[in-house]
């Protein structure tokens, strides 16, 4: 492992020193929640929007951050500072902090709060240019059983699902929902282009509202694009022109195949449009906002 930048508690801290307790009922039960953040040039991108869902994660969660937005941004800025590239990647978490065995949260007097700037890449270099999916028989729970706009620690569904892609020879893992429609990936937002369309999932299907999903769809909308967020099932992947996921780890990827089925173009012309403009985006625009 490389030697990660990390802002604890209040302070930028080397990692020999940035503990939590064995009893921190994130580590024990999965109880808090985070945000992965890109930086581009030192500088955040999209830091306000993922500030704003991690308070709506933690609000829905009755969680209480112990820091301001402002204070956040601050700890935000000297991490990247700190780390050793001019482009990376910071997991910002918050867990429930330390407290008694047992699922009763009122035990946790304190949430800890960290982030750590650290390499990302959850898709080889080679891979860039189109990967190979499946469609998990891991599902993802319904909104109802629990909203996935709560980006929460517990991710062992998605584990479950990218081990079912490891065992396919597969790079990811599209899951759908208890009803068939599709959802998402393991980690990104999924995105099916026909006719000149663009679609992609809503969260009452059991999707993300991802950062860079609403960025796809902003720069969709800049260049004329007609884009809905509408339900997709299997026979929309099986049948669009092209298919590509969108998630700050990710970043853009086309998709070549699906459930060993060849997608029509692979990367196609409305995936090189929008891969462009967001390169230029992410480079060019105020990254702070």
């Amino acid at each position: 492992m490389s030697n990660p930048a990390i802002w604890m508690n209040g302070r930028i801290t080397a990692l020999s020193d940035a503990h939590v307790s064995l009893f921190d009922h994130g580590l024990l039960y999965g109880d808090g929640v985070f945000e992965g953040i890109r930086f581009y040039d030192k500088r955040p991108f999209k830091l306000a929007a993922h500030l704003a869902r991690l308070q709506r994660s933690a609000t829905a969660i009755h969680l209480a951050i112990p820091y301001s937005a402002d204070a956040l941004s601050e700890a935000m800025r000297a991490v990247v500072s700190a780390s050793d590239s001019p482009n990376g990647y910071v997991r910002l978490i918050v867990t429930r902090g330390e407290g008694d065995l047992g699922l009763d949260p009122r035990s946790c007097a304190r949430p800890n709060v960290f982030l750590v700037a650290a390499p990302l890449r959850l898709f080889k270099e080679s891979e860039q240019r189109g990967i190979d999916v499946i469609i998990a028989s891991t599902r993802q729970p319904s909104p109802d059983m629990l909203d996935p706009r709560i980006k929460g620690l517990n991710y062992l569904n998605r584990i479950l699902a990218r081990l079912e892609a490891i065992h396919a020879n597969a790079s990811e893992a599209l899951m759908l929902n208890a009803h068939g429609y599709v959802a998402e990936g393991t980690a990104d937002n999924v995105f099916v282009a026909e006719s000149g369309i663009l679609r992609t999932p809503p969260a009452t299907d059991g999707a993300l509202e991802g950062i860079t999903r609403e960025v796809v769809l902003e720069i969709a909308s800049d260049c004329g694009i007609d884009s809905h967020v509408e339900s997709l099932a299997p026979f929309d992947l099986f049948t669009a022109d092209e298919i590509f996921l969108s998630g700050t780890g990710a970043g853009l990827v086309p998709i070549r195949t699906i459930q060993g089925r060849a997608t029509k173009q692979c990367p196609g012309p409305m995936f090189q449009a929008i891969e462009q403009a967001f390169n230029q985006r992410v480079r060019g625009e105020d990254q702070t906002t």
